[in-house]
């Protein structure tokens, strides 16, 4: 048990870097252009403050990826195998105290000198009986060969028994968390208003396709501080719409074992990018899903060209939004594998221009503007588990501290004389149950 203690100890120290320090999310161990831009987000977080080596040092140790660590999973698998341990050990223990009772017990155990016990006389065995059963005590009755009769009272006698209910439940939570990572999926959908996007990866069996219907946010645009933001979002499975809802924050749409959440939202101008005849390249939403000078920023390459194309959107003093374009020409990789780019002139297109970029053949324009939502798409089967989990250690603590066993133990000699004694679980406030105990025996009591 004191091992266990200190696994749990140790799992808390791992939990308290874990919700530290950023991690990793889940979708970036699907594939590995994936980890390394989440590893890029990290760096950029913590190069700064940290250093590139130590960070690199830390990406080997896994602490960016705690709960899903070797260090968190064995340390997972250690605690369960103290605690099915010490239940194993305490088990047979546990069952002989609850279930095995000795009702006789020797004159000396009722003497009253001793705490938590006490004497009378004029008692009757019956009447004692009566008084047990009226405190709810299952009573047991023995006669002796010197005429006395011993009374045993038991209340909640398997109440110790409990603990396995607590321990089960502390194993379940460890189950669910092995089932929630091996069989578990979380990645982000980023969807643009009137947009969709798979949830599994493409080619998985019964893939569903999100929807995004619309996307408000009343307040917004006037006070840059929404009151409320909802996605109208339907789900298709082989081209058929199997679900249909708004969500909001703390109201997702549960479909086929995946849970779809609200978390963010932000603009995704409509952009446009011609050639030199006015055949479109790109037309269509860009999500601005990052930040950079305080403003919404965004990227894309122009298909079937080498240049990049930078965007910040901006609000000009009249209130009108502007969309600052950044062109570069991509010359070329560095020796970390990015790309190496070469500036030209910037542009400022608002919604219905569009500028020629000098030194090239396209134009970039600003047709208008829409927004993004950016949901978590979440599958969790080991859901059930925690809840059964939960059951088990709620019931278990529930039981321990709401129904401690009390046991009482009486003598009642031939000319009745009465030696009673008290036992109870260390919740229960002995003096004062003891005390109306003794007060209605009392009662009871017959002239000698």
């Amino acid at each position: 048990m004191n091992f266990a203690v200190v696994q749990i100890i140790v799992l808390s120290l791992l939990a308290v870097v874990g919700m530290t320090v950023r991690q990793l999310p889940g979708f970036a161990f699907r594939s590995t252009s994936d980890y390394v831009t989440a590893m890029a987000d990290i760096h950029d977080r913590y190069d700064g403050l940290l250093g590139a080596g130590l960070v690199n040092a830390l990406e080997r140790l896994q602490v960016f990826q705690i709960f899903t660590s070797t260090w968190f999973t064995i340390s997972l698998i250690v605690l369960a195998t103290s605690i099915i341990c010490c239940t194993l050990d305490r088990t047979p223990r546990l069952w002989r105290q609850s279930h095995e009772v000795r009702v006789v017990q020797p004159e000396p155990f009722y003497d009253p000198k001793l705490p938590d016990r006490a004497a009378m006389t004029g008692a009757a065995a019956a009447d004692v009986a009566t008084v047990l059963r009226r405190h709810r005590f299952k009573v047991r009755v023995a006669s002796t060969d010197d005429g006395a009769t011993h009374l045993y009272g038991d209340r909640n006698q398997y109440t110790k028994l409990a603990t396995l209910f607590t321990h089960a439940g502390l194993i379940l939570f460890i189950v669910a968390a092995a089932v929630t990572t091996k069989l578990g999926d979380e990645q982000p959908l980023l969807i643009t208003e009137g947009g969709s996007l798979t949830v599994q990866p493409v080619g998985a069996p019964g893939i569903l396709v999100v929807k995004n219907l619309g996307f408000d946010a009343p307040g917004f645009l006037e006070t840059g501080q929404a009151r409320d933001f909802t996605t109208e979002l339907a789900v298709y499975r082989n081209g058929q719409e199997i679900a249909h809802k708004t969500i909001r924050v703390n109201d997702p749409l549960e479909v086929e074992g995946y849970t779809l959440h609200e978390n963010n939202f932000g603009p995704a101008p409509q952009i446009f990018v011609g050639d030199a005849d006015g055949k479109p390249l790109w037309d269509g939403p860009v999500p601005f899903d990052g930040s950079a000078a305080g403003m919404p920023y965004g990227s894309m390459i122009v298909p079937g060209r080498d240049i990049l194309l930078e965007f910040l959107l901006r609000r000009d003093a009249d209130g009108i939004a502007t969309v600052i374009v950044q062109p570069s020409l991509i010359t070329g990789e560095d020796a970390a594998g990015q790309p190496t780019t070469e500036a030209l002139q910037p542009l400022a297109p608002r919604a219905g221009e569009a500028f020629a970029v000098a030194g090239t053949d396209i134009s970039v324009g600003v047709r208008g503007f829409s927004d993004y939502t950016l949901l978590i798409a979440k599958k969790d089967p080991g859901k059930p588990i925690v809840w059964a989990a939960f059951l088990c250690l709620i019931t278990g603590i529930a039981i321990t501290f709401y129904l401690p066993r009390r046991r009482v133990w009486a003598r009642v000699a031939a000319d009745g004389r009465l030696g009673i004694v008290a036992r109870s679980d260390r919740y229960v406030d002995v003096e004062r149950e003891f005390g109306r105990l003794l007060d209605d025996l009392v009662a009871t009591r017959r002239p000698a």
